[in-house]
């Protein structure tokens, strides 16, 4: 089969790979029809070397048809049009009975403290073969698939595999009640769908970016969109001088305006894989200049929520400011199953309430996938989502 790899660092290639084969009894092979380049996919391409042999097959947001199922899976077969959530999940143990499948008991990764596995992402969450590809393996394939209907097209169903539930999670974790300021940081794919999710549930949301293509984007589904110069000061000013009510982080851990940290991160990736570890492990850092922007325009009492990626163990916090203005945080892994059966009548709506068909700005073939990762990263083109169709 043909497939995405990882081949160092802002190198990727489609390379032939073995197909997958049922490799347990609760196994299913996916034939992938969509499969989408995702943001934390960059973090990849750009810092996480170091967790990655060359030849890992990436991606993490997919959906096909069942090809094959082991004797033990019960609810698919052969044909089942599916969504593959990006967390791989038993759903039985202590954790997901709690509705927390990114923290599954059953596929945590012991060796590294981590939480449950995930398709295409590193040593670090099981180094689990990704979607980024025309065939898939889907481990406990009766809880990691998402049987969807036949008449929609992928992009109503695809996001339903990580961007979508995360962007719901975001919003659920802000707590607010009632119509309220919202503010998003980043408005990429995960930022746009959560400010969008804001508008439906009536808040005021200002979404903050520096491309214009992404701010045009949400202005078109009810966002105020600001550049982000003196973006702090402006949102105090605008409301009546206590800050947001909350604010999601949809930035992470590659903000702009961290150059110290964004040094760091060049000097660890240049180093051999065997001294980049343990730095990544113990003494990484994140850029951290969403995060702080966060803290200081949020009101008092109010709520951070964080959906972009952080991974370093000695970032530096404003525990002072945070202690005194009584901030809660919220943050984690999407646990995608928890939210579909709330998400499931917004994708499947005849009147597309969340604006699904408007976010894909390109799509193509497994082929050009080097191309669009770069392209991705460096916002060239309008690149706002990238959608892979491998058949």
């Amino acid at each position: 089969m043909k497939a995405v790899t990882w081949q160092g660092r802002r190198h990727v290639a489609v390379t032939d790979e073995p197909d997958p084969r049922l490799e347990e009894p609760t196994d299913a092979i996916v034939r992938i029809t969509s499969t989408a380049i995702c943001g934390s996919d960059l973090h990849l391409y750009e810092l996480f070397g170091p967790f990655l042999d060359r030849g890992d097959i990436l991606g993490h947001e997919s959906m096909g048809i069942v090809e094959a199922v082991g004797r033990d899976v019960v609810t698919l077969r052969p044909g089942d049009r599916v969504v593959v959530p990006f967390n791989i999940a038993c759903g039985r143990c202590f954790m997901c009975r709690r509705g927390l499948q990114s923290q599954c008991e059953t596929t945590q990764n012991d060796q590294y403290g981590t939480g449950a596995s995930l398709f295409g992402y590193t040593k670090l969450y099981g180094q689990v073969p990704g979607g980024q590809a025309e065939l898939l393996r889907v481990p406990l394939a009766d809880e990691n698939t998402i049987p969807v209907g036949t008449d929609l097209p992928d992009e109503r169903y695809l996001f339903l595999s990580d961007i979508l539930p995360t962007a719901w999670q975001a919003v659920e974790y802000t707590g607010l009640s009632e119509p309220s300021t919202l503010v998003v940081l980043g408005l990429g794919p995960v930022g746009q769908l959560a400010a969008r999710i804001g508008v439906q549930r009536g808040h005021r949301v200002i979404g903050i970016d520096p491309v214009p293509e992404r701010r045009a984007m949400a202005v078109r589904h009810g966002v105020e969109a600001w550049e982000g110069d003196d973006d702090v000061s402006r949102v105090i000013a605008h409301t009546q001088g206590r800050g947001a009510d909350a604010v999601i982080d949809a930035v992470g851990l590659e903000a702009h305006g961290s150059p110290f940290a964004h040094a760091a991160h060049a000097v660890t990736a240049a180093l051999p894989d065997a001294l980049a570890r343990p730095v990544m492990e113990n003494t990484g850092v994140d850029r951290l200049a969403a995060l702080h922007a966060s803290v200081d325009m949020v009101r008092r009492g109010g709520t951070i929520s964080i959906s972009g990626v952080y991974v370093g163990d000695s970032d530096v916090m404003p525990m002072k400011t945070m202690f005194d203005k009584q901030l809660t945080l919220r943050m984690g892994q999407c646990n995608v199953k928890r939210w579909i059966d709330d998400l499931r009548p917004y994708a499947e709506a005849d009147d597309d309430p969340l604006g699904l068909d408007d976010l894909v700005t390109h799509r193509a073939g497994l082929a050009d996938a080097p191309d669009l990762y770069e392209k991705f990263q460096k916002k060239d083109d309008g690149c706002i989502k990238v959608v892979l169709q491998p058949t």
